[in-house]
């Protein structure tokens, strides 16, 4: 799940709500404030990688987990397929990445080529953010969704400086203002197989749409992969190498740690919206959170098509016995869930003070960076739930996007 721009995913983002409309306006003085209040940066990888990165042509990435996109390396252009990874028979929607005042290869409609490196990038998706500033490529991005959910620093740093313009999403998507600033690419968010139709003003004015299907992946590694189809489309492979083969190998070992334990707690996720629960089901990239991290979860062999949507009835007999409760809803302390109903208190995990929620980096925005950096940080967000469900694995380590509710 993520906080995109038009409609943040309940679970997995396979069910959404709208999302407020982005601020105004913000004066430099205010943002630069906010972004001081409790924003420090993601964890640096330790790595060659901050070192300048090469943009020969010959530098090339491969996809080990992902399973929605492939990335071809031909003589003299790239391309990006964009598939399924649920399995389903999809044509794959693809593009050309063409070095910048080429020739366009034939057999590709002119909205399905991209001339690269690109320079100007706007994002529909926080994840989208989370890519471009994990590849520190924030000065790409200039237009969002929505300027309100965007958390890294340096994102927060250009809108206050007004170089960051906001769109809107779906319905409310300012195709006039995006064909006014005519950028390199606008990168959407949708199902693999979705339609790119209701972009066609964007297409007849030159402007490219990428599907970005990333939270459709069935494991948190093969999530943060799709940082390499940003890599891809600036140039960046060297870099994303580095950086992406650190996250995977700290991620592995931690994985490693998780399944070795013997003691696995039961584990109760999300709280109702509605009067219904949203659960991830067996193939959900947080259901293998779960596994990983060492845990029991209930619905761990349950398939649907997207997320569950359970009553509180059929959600109750397992929630009064898991032994943590984690990421309910959007409270900060047992009080604010209990004012959302009463009954939580009767939960095992209520009673017992292990109810946990992944919003510790929400900024005075509304914005909650679990939902940004935590989809190319898959390594910060399996430490955190072994640090809460086994901490003797990991001794002296903080939380990062986790926090207990008291």
């Amino acid at each position: 799940m993520s906080q995109s721009f038009w409609a943040p995913g309940i679970v997995g983002r396979r069910f959404f709500c709208s999302l407020r409309q982005g601020l105004a306006s913000a004066s430099l003085v205010l943002a630069s404030s906010l972004i001081a209040w409790g924003q420090a940066a993601t964890p640096p990888i330790k790595s060659a990688a901050h070192a300048a990165p090469s943009r020969a042509a010959s530098a090339r990435t491969t996809v080990q987990f992902a399973k929605g996109f492939t990335i071809e390396y031909l003589p003299t252009y790239k391309v990006i397929n964009i598939l399924n990874p649920a399995g389903r028979q999809v044509t794959p929607t693809r593009y050309a990445l063409v070095p910048r005042g080429q020739p366009h290869p034939p057999g590709f409609p002119a909205s399905r080529v991209i001339e690269i490196p690109i320079r100007t990038l706007v994002g529909l998706s926080s994840s989208h953010v989370a890519l471009a500033d994990f590849l520190e490529a924030d000065d790409v991005l200039v237009g969002l969704g929505s300027l309100q959910y965007a958390s890294a620093p340096r994102v927060r740093q250009r809108i206050a400086q007004g170089k960051i313009f906001a769109v809107g999403e779906g319905r409310e998507l300012n195709n006039e203002q995006l064909i006014a600033h005519h950028p390199d690419l606008v990168m959407a968010t949708g199902w693999p197989s979705e339609s790119l139709s209701r972009y066609e003003t964007l297409a007849a004015a030159g402007i490219p749409v990428l599907l970005n299907s990333e939270w459709v992946e069935t494991t948190p590694l093969g999530r943060a992969e799709w940082v390499k189809v940003l890599a891809a489309l600036l140039n960046k492979e060297d870099l994303v190498n580095q950086k992406f083969g650190q996250v995977a190998r700290e991620y592995q070992r931690l994985a490693g740690l998780g399944h070795r334990v013997t003691r696995r707690p039961s584990v109760l996720l999300n709280a109702p919206f509605k009067d219904t629960w949203y659960l991830p089901e067996a193939d959900s990239y947080q259901t293998q959170y779960l596994r990983d991290a060492g845990s029991t979860y209930h619905w761990d062999k349950t398939t649907a098509p997207g997320s569950l949507a359970l009553t509180f009835e059929a959600v109750a007999p397992v929630a009064l016995t898991a032994d943590f409760w984690l990421q309910p809803g959007t409270a900060s302390t047992q009080a604010a869930l209990l004012a959302q109903d009463a009954r939580f208190a009767d939960f095992k995990a209520f009673k017992r003070r292990a109810v946990y929620n992944n919003n510790r980096r929400t900024n005075a925005q509304g914005s909650n960076d679990y939902w940004e950096s935590g989809a190319v940080r898959p390594d910060l967000v399996l430490g955190d739930l072994l640090q809460i469900l086994h901490p003797e694995l990991l001794p002296g380590r903080q939380l990062y996007y986790y926090q207990l509710l008291k």
